[in-house]
């Protein structure tokens, strides 16, 4: 085809119906247009050349230029589309580097080719506006319930259609073995929006937890206000589920609000979820009420919190243990998903095997290393003494509060304990030597002989070895792995060394062999305590706004 005013108003007329079917902005479609003809003048008058095409966005009309640019002498590399300051003259009065001299050429013929290769150009601009498009309109929505129509299923995933795009449901999203036919409503969570090369993806779920606490911010008017906060959910999807929720308000019950009027408002987010039970539990700061409610209906009877492990043991009586579980440990695998906590159950008489277990442990060390007979022993366990350390320096007026202790055998024991920890730091000392461990080591403030010795025994032998160790070798951590937390054992965490502590014995030691320099250590403390600050003060603006 030609570009003449036999078909000028027809551009814009194609460019409005295209942008008006595709929802897109017109002015996307005649760049295309233009762009498709440019390439098309190309082939016509040379790859080499710059030919522009503006179209008239009131007439229709096309033209046609070529575009030469004024460059350095040394500069040119193309001739057809770059020229000299001196070649330039003939056409600029006064022509300078960067200036373009611009001349309109005819306009061409379109052949069969090169309008299927315009065509081809205008498809292509169309479709990518058309998924950028989607994607701005719902990347937005990640993170919310979206309603669909099943289109159809692909090796178990759905398709559905979401209005102006097409989104997927895994097939390991989808609750039980719920299926779906064609032209089926459904209702699922946006669980992540991609742009990739074929177009947004849109991916759905109906098994993520934030699907059920969506449910209940539109099922309850509390949630959707802010009134009511859900603070953790956790699922077992499509058998069942807990939810923490805490009220803002003290006049109004979170469980009650939530289980609503003869439980119209649980019962409807049960129906969506296929019949998944589901535990409405009030939320507490305190981890041991908030971990006795996560475990309902279950009656627990001691908890015992070990903060730094992010552990918790929990004592049930025995006729309770199994209802504490669950059924393939579904009550306790959702109470631990809800707190965050690692949880272990034991029941009254396993603790109580265990503590007297601990209780005669103890009990022989005290026979074994003071020499004392068995009634002494149990005396001194049973007053809370755990180790020879607490028994060798504590003060004596500990020791003499305790019944048929005077101060004669008070001084008595405290000796005996210091003269069997001293043999035993002689001991550790020269295994440590024997090991390899050099004096910058040994004489290192914070370790102790057994610890010496226990890291000469992997192989840490030098100051500069210790120096290189990471705060979790030493003291001992949590790793996750596949979801799972799994116990990393330090060197020196049968000592009892806190992952500060060991991160303080470690940047000590590097100050020392002058690796780090305690100038540039006290400013980036500086900054970072600043910034906490000032991201503190943020939030407390962000919470006045809120509040406001």
């Amino acid at each position: 085809m030609a570009i003449t005013s036999a078909n000028q108003l027809e551009l814009l007329q194609t460019a409005e119906a295209v942008a008006r079917e595709k929802m897109i902005d017109p002015e996307l479609v005649i760049e295309a247009m233009e762009d498709s003809l440019a390439r098309a003048a190309k082939s016509r008058y040379g790859a080499e050349m710059d030919i522009r095409v503006k179209i008239d966005r009131r007439t229709g009309n096309a033209t046609f230029t070529r575009i030469r640019t004024v460059v350095e002498d040394d500069a040119v590399e193309n001739y057809q589309a770059e020229l000299t300051v001196e070649q330039a003259r003939p056409y600029l009065a006064d022509p300078k580097v960067g200036d373009e001299i611009v001349d309109e050429v005819p306009p061409v013929e379109l052949g069969r080719i090169a309008a299927q290769s315009a065509k081809q150009v205008i498809l292509q601009r169309v479709r990518e506006a058309e998924r950028d498009r989607q994607y701005e309109e719902f990347k937005d929505r990640a993170g919310t319930i979206i309603n669909g129509i099943v289109k159809r299923e692909e090796y178990g995933n759905i398709i559905v259609d979401v209005g102006r795009g097409e989104a997927i449901l895994r097939r390991n999203e989808k609750i039980g073995r719920e299926s779906y036919r064609p032209n089926d409503r459904i209702r699922a969570y946006v669980k992540d929006v991609r742009r990739e090369t074929r177009g947004p993806q849109i991916f759905l779920s109906r098994t993520d937890p934030q699907f059920m606490a969506e449910l209940f911010k539109m099922e309850v008017p509390e949630i959707y206000d802010g009134i009511i906060e859900i603070k953790a959910v956790a699922r077992d999807p499509g058998s069942r589920a807990k939810i923490a929720v805490i009220s803002h308000d003290n006049s109004i019950d979170p469980v009650g609000a939530c289980v609503g009027m003869r439980g119209s408002r649980v019962q409807a987010v049960v129906g969506e979820l296929q019949g998944e039970k589901i535990d409405i539990i009030p939320w507490n700061e305190d981890h041991a009420t908030f971990l006795v409610n996560a475990l309902q209906p279950a009656e627990v009877a001691k908890v015992v919190f070990d903060e730094e492990a992010g552990k918790i043991e929990v004592v049930v009586p025995d006729e309770q243990l199994s209802l504490a579980i669950g059924r393939r440990g579904q009550n306790v695998r959702l109470a631990s998903q809800l707190t965050g906590l690692d949880i272990d159950i034991l029941t009254e008489e396993e603790e109580s095997k265990r503590r007297q277990a601990e209780f005669n442990a103890r009990t022989a060390l005290f026979m074994d290393a003071l020499d004392l007979d068995e009634f002494f022993a149990q005396l001194l366990v049973a007053e809370g003494f755990t180790n020879l350390e607490e028994v060798a320096y504590i003060e004596q007026d500990e020791l003499l509060s305790i019944d048929g202790v005077d101060e004669g055998t008070a001084q008595e024991l405290q000796a005996r304990a210091r003269d069997v920890l001293e043999a035993r730091n002689k001991a550790a000392l020269d295994n440590a030597r024997a090991l390899g461990a050099e004096d910058s080591l040994i004489e290192f403030e914070g370790l102790t002989p057994q610890m010496v010795e226990a890291l000469a025994k992997d192989g840490i032998k030098t100051l500069e070895d210790f120096a290189t160790c990471a705060d979790w070798e030493l003291a001992g951590g949590w790793t996750t792995v596949n979801g799972q937390r799994v116990k990393d054992d330090g060197l020196l965490e049968p000592f009892d060394i806190s992952l500060e502590e060991a991160q303080t014995m470690v940047m000590t030691a590097r100050i020392l062999l002058g690796w780090v320099d305690p100038a540039e250590l006290e400013t980036a403390e500086e900054e970072t305590e600043a910034g906490d600050a000032a991201e503190a003060v943020e939030m407390g603006e962000d919470n006045t706004e809120a509040g406001a």
